[in-house]
């Protein structure tokens, strides 16, 4: 069974840890915007009363921008959950959409994504160049040892 609830003052150092750990700090990059994503809302998920999974997001006039989505267990529903409350939460906030950046390599992320509605919606070639000058410990290589060097929009469309 999972349960999710909003991200609360309590889950801070949590959250910082898992981001920390994902994707080598608490800094995203999306479209050359810098994102501290322990201070963003989101949602935790749970699984047996322990935190299984995050999401933050940010709403920013009628759009809704996921900044990150992690699932400490893979194949259980928990991303799909978050999903599902995050496009919920749009929706309350009359969001016409909701959107997030993939790179390229991230294969799974783009299959992930379009099982769940989410149609890719734009190509940004060579933006990672531009993301590493705010983030330098962005990889060179990601999965499958494909370069990581373009950002992929994804959009679902409420």
């Amino acid at each position: 069974m999972i349960e999710i609830e909003k991200i609360l003052p309590d889950h801070k150092s949590w959250i910082e840890k898992i981001l920390s750990s994902s994707w080598g700090s608490t800094r995203v990059i999306s479209r050359g915007k810098v994102y501290d994503a322990s201070n963003l809302p989101g949602f935790v998920a749970y699984v047996d009363q322990e935190p299984a999974g995050l999401c933050t997001y940010q709403i920013v006039q009628n759009q809704c921008e996921i900044i990150s989505l992690n699932s400490l267990k893979e194949n259980m529903g928990i991303g799909s959950a978050l999903i599902a409350e995050v496009t919920k939460e749009a929706r309350e906030q009359k969001c016409r959409r909701v959107w997030l950046i993939t790179t390229n390599e991230n294969l799974r992320a783009i299959g992930f994504y379009q099982k769940r509605g989410f149609v890719l919606a734009q190509l940004y070639p060579n933006a990672i160049k531009k993301s590493r000058q705010l983030k330098p410990e962005i990889p060179l290589m990601g999965q499958n040892n494909i370069p990581i060097r373009d950002e992929l929009e994804m959009e679902l469309i409420l």
